[in-house]
């Protein structure tokens, strides 16, 4: 009487080698301060976001930064937005976020949070 199922990975002997490695590598470094120093720049560069009137929410939780519209954004036209900021940012209905790596360095991530700033404000949403 039980639906059994499992992920296709599950089990893989390659993919458990991969995870413990990533795992192993991410312990053998300064990730918690990485993600701490992330966190804050997110905060602190996506916060204009807060101000404007299509915004209904502006979150961040360690290195995942998301504004929340009151809208739905019209996916093919935000995602046009932001090729032509030269980024890959891909929305989700009325959320647009970043969850970027854990090695991102401070200018690189002001691409990310400048051009999400900026698509937001000019209303090249719909």
């Amino acid at each position: 009487g039980t639906f059994m199922h499992g992920p296709t990975f599950m089990g893989n002997p390659l993919a458990c080698a991969v995870s413990a490695a990533s795992i192993n590598l991410l312990l053998s470094t300064p990730w918690e301060k990485r993600i701490n120093a992330i966190e804050k720049q997110l905060k602190r560069e996506l916060s204009p976001c807060s101000e404007l009137k299509n915004v209904a929410d502006v979150r961040v939780l360690g290195g995942i930064g998301v504004v929340e519209l009151k809208e739905p954004v019209n996916m093919e036209r935000i995602t046009k937005e932001f090729i032509t900021r030269r980024v890959w940012i891909r929305p989700f209905g009325k959320l647009v976020y970043v969850m970027p790596p854990y090695i991102i360095e401070p200018p690189d991530l002001s691409r990310l949070t400048s051009a999400i700033v900026e698509v937001i404000q000019t209303g090249a949403l719909k």
